[in-house]
């Protein structure tokens, strides 16, 4: 038995180092995935969110009635991004996720007041996301109250000491229990989809590399758009499964509610199957081994968990980190998906959500053919 050697042991040491210098897409990825962990969950992550869009609807152009507007315009917590003075308009854009909340301050809201009534402001918000909006909801009373300090002098001036002169109605719509389950499900859909057809194609090519079979693919009368249709082609169907089983438990174990078209949610599901299999095809022809494929298939999931919506409220995100988020296909899918079952969307409601995903599994699929090598090499 030879005995124990510090000179055979640096030799190997060595080696590993050169190797390991030399695959410089691992060693890019251990220092890599670290850093994005470090920048998303320190800068992007916010479990209080501000400026989250809201809508108007102003039908008193009294003076208490602007008096709350202007105060929810300086409050961090609301964007208003639309007025108008029909509750129909204001709820559309709360149906189409342009908004979380509605807010509506009915007609003769100030001659109520004045008169000593308690006129009701109604505040409505999109709570399939339940915790998107509950730090402004519950800071929403406040607001209000406080708006009409100022304005409440002479006679008034004894409503200004007690409770707040008018009653908050508060609406949670396509979720008014707040059940998590009904947000966080549908949410899964989009990221056990991504991450099981990125995995299952990034591993395409490399396994014939690896398995000595990829000269044979390469010597087939194909053109690369066959290999690559190929090649996803039966994961279209396993993604499908995949989804039926997922619906299908989220239907009658978790009761989550499925208003909407089931047509429409397949036709979305379509698309955002065969771009992620886009993307997991792309990373099979860049990577040179599964282990690299597979920790490319890592660096695209993490975004896609922590930016899309699923995990954290993507309003309460940075503005860089949005931008981010809206290139990811997961945070339009979640979008569609939530909309179709929680609020009934109709086509015309996804649309906004659907052609991003469309253009991404085109542009996906551009970038594979491109780095689709014909040699070995």
């Amino acid at each position: 038995m030879k005995r124990f050697s510090f000179e055979r042991l640096f030799a190997i040491l060595a080696k590993e180092f050169i190797q390991m210098r030399r695959d410089r897409l691992t060693l890019g990825m251990i220092v890599g995935v670290p850093i994005m962990q470090l920048f998303l969950f320190g800068f992007a992550i916010n479990l209080n969110p501000k400026d989250l869009p809201a809508a108007i609807s102003i039908d008193d152009p009294g003076t208490f009635g602007r008096s709350i507007v202007a105060a929810l315009e300086n409050s961090s917590y609301f964007h208003i991004i639309a007025e108008t003075n029909s509750p129909t308009k204001a709820r559309r854009l709360l149906d189409e996720g342009k908004v979380i909340f509605v807010v509506e301050i009915p007609a003769n809201f100030t001659r109520d007041i004045v008169r000593g009534a308690t006129p009701d402001l109604l505040i409505e918000a999109d709570a399939t996301d339940p915790a998107a909006g509950s730090y402004a909801l519950a800071a929403f009373n406040t607001l209000a109250a406080t708006a009409l300090r100022d304005d409440l002098v002479g006679t008034l001036a004894a409503r200004a000491q007690g409770p707040p002169p008018f009653n908050t109605v508060s609406h949670l719509l396509y979720n008014p229990e707040s059940i998590t389950q009904y947000n966080i499900i549908p949410g899964l859909l989009a990221v056990i989809l991504t991450m099981t057809m990125v995995l299952m194609t990034c591993l395409a090519l490399t396994r014939e590399r690896e398995r000595g079979t990829y000269e044979n693919l390469l010597a087939m009368p194909a053109t690369p758009l066959e290999i690559m249709l190929g090649k996803i082609g039966p994961n279209i169907a396993i993604g499908a499964v995949q989804s039926t089983i997922i619906l299908l438990v989220a239907k009658f174990v978790f009761g989550v509610p499925m208003i909407g078209s089931f047509g429409l949610l397949a036709l979305a599901l379509g698309f955002y199957i065969a771009a992620n299999l886009a993307v997991g095809y792309t990373f099979s022809t860049i990577a040179e081994n599964q282990l690299q494929a597979m920790q490319m298939t890592m660096f695209f999931l993490l975004p896609a968990i922590l930016l899309s919506g699923f995990a954290f409220p993507f309003d309460g995100m940075p503005v860089w980190a949005q931008w981010i988020g809206e290139v990811l296909p997961a945070t339009h899918f979640l979008r569609i998906v939530r909309g179709i079952l929680l609020k009934g969307n109709s086509f015309g409601e996804i649309w906004p959500n659907l052609w991003p995903l469309i253009l991404f599994m085109f542009a996906a699929g551009g970038i594979a053919l491109a780095r689709f090598r014909r040699t070995l090499d």
